[in-house]
């Protein structure tokens, strides 16, 4: 085939499939971000990470950036709010119930969310680029240089999840967790 028919096909495929750079159908779109243009297809590897978009947050360790990638952030955990494996795990592991841990999830999402949902951000990677599920291992970056990943444990919003070779920031994620455990932040004076 050649380049014209391809690029024919390809143009009927986007006229198909809905408005390439709309966002007003597109479900994933919050208040926050109603409004903001962003791109709904992502080609090739010249998407901007020093400068994305999060378009919206997942729950309180991961956020979808404004090309629909998933980015895990590395280095935290914090607690399910959707039926999962891991919440089964989560819920034999600490004794909690599920309604609990799910709660305490929520409140680890809205924090999130209230960080840095609608903002741009800046990812930083480790060793690793992506995890067993295709998302982005990072951490991230506000505008105005807070370190997103940093601030949710310092606030106690997050507990610690540590997977070598991904430690660059283990022992300052250590002292911050510490210190809002005893400071009874966020999660632990719930």
């Amino acid at each position: 085939m050649n380049k014209r028919v391809l690029g024919l096909l390809f143009a009927g495929l986007l006229v198909l499939t809905g408005n390439l750079w709309g966002n007003d159908l597109d479900p994933r779109v919050t208040p926050r971000t109603r409004g903001i243009r962003v791109a709904k297809w992502h080609f090739g590897s010249n998407y901007d990470y020093s400068n994305a978009l999060v378009l919206r947050v997942v729950d309180g360790d991961t956020l979808v950036l404004d090309n629909h990638e998933k980015v895990r952030l590395i280095g935290i955990d914090t607690p399910e709010i959707h039926d999962s494996d891991k919440l089964n795990r989560d819920v034999e592991r600490s004794g909690q119930d599920a309604a609990s841990i799910k709660h305490l999830g929520k409140l680890s999402y809205d924090f999130t969310r209230k960080l840095v949902e609608g903002k741009r951000v800046r990812l930083e990677f480790d060793a690793e680029r992506f995890d067993r599920y295709k998302r982005i291992l990072a951490y991230v970056y506000l505008e105005d240089g807070t370190f997103v990943n940093a601030e949710i444990v310092k606030q106690g919003y997050a507990s610690l999840l540590t997977f070598p070779p991904n430690v660059r920031y283990a022992d300052l994620f250590l002292g911050l967790y510490k210190q809002a455990r005893d400071d009874r932040r966020g999660l632990w004076g719930k």
